[in-house]
């Protein structure tokens, strides 16, 4: 199963309904949005990359809109994430970093929930057995006020409904993307997408 698979069977959420687009196809929803959004700048702000934060990095790869919704095609499973995102985030993890990216904002994400005193819920997401839940105050905890309130104003969703969704949906997709029960190599990450 690659990464344009899962992200197709999370499409729809909590307020997450596809949303509409002018060519006809479903977009992506706000939750999916941040959750990509959430994965990339965590890949590159783990990388020590420069140039900028994450507002500066997600106005990129959602086409520099703050609240604007990139629109989809109406993928299939199966498709690629151009097909999903034909904006800069599809180029962005469909790349040839693809897979540094995928590997390394999954690895920072469950770094940054082990500081925060909440790894036992992190690594039953990675591992093979039931993904514990966390708390939407507990995520916030974790991810911190600057990454949400950028998300929230790149996703058009408030940060307590940005949290919610989060809390319900990051679980399962690193519980789809460890399908070995650890995070992937870099090269396992690139075959995802």
């Amino acid at each position: 199963m690659g990464l344009a698979d899962v992200l197709t069977g999370m499409m729809n959420g909590p307020r997450g309904q596809r949303q509409p687009s002018s060519g006809g196809g479903g977009g992506m929803s706000p939750i999916m949005m941040a959750l990509l959004g959430l994965l990339a700048y965590k890949a590159f702000k783990g990388a020590g990359t420069s140039g900028g934060g994450l507002e500066d990095i997600l106005g990129g790869l959602f086409g520099g809109k703050p609240g604007s919704m990139p629109t989809g095609t109406g993928a299939k499973p199966g498709g690629s994430l151009s097909d999903l995102f034909p904006g800069g985030l599809g180029s962005v993890l469909g790349g040839a970093a693809a897979g540094s990216v995928l590997s390394g904002g999954l690895g920072n994400i469950i770094k940054e929930l082990q500081d925060s005193g909440h790894g036992r819920a992190a690594q039953s997401w990675v591992g093979t057995g039931a993904n514990e839940e966390i708390a939407p105050k507990d995520l916030a905890n974790a991810l911190g006020s600057q990454t949400l309130n950028t998300l929230s104003k790149q996703t058009g969703l408030s940060v307590d409904d940005l949290l919610a969704g989060l809390s319900q949906h990051l679980p399962d997709l690193v519980d789809q993307l460890t399908p070995n029960g650890r995070l992937p190599t870099n090269e396992e990450a690139a075959r995802m997408v």
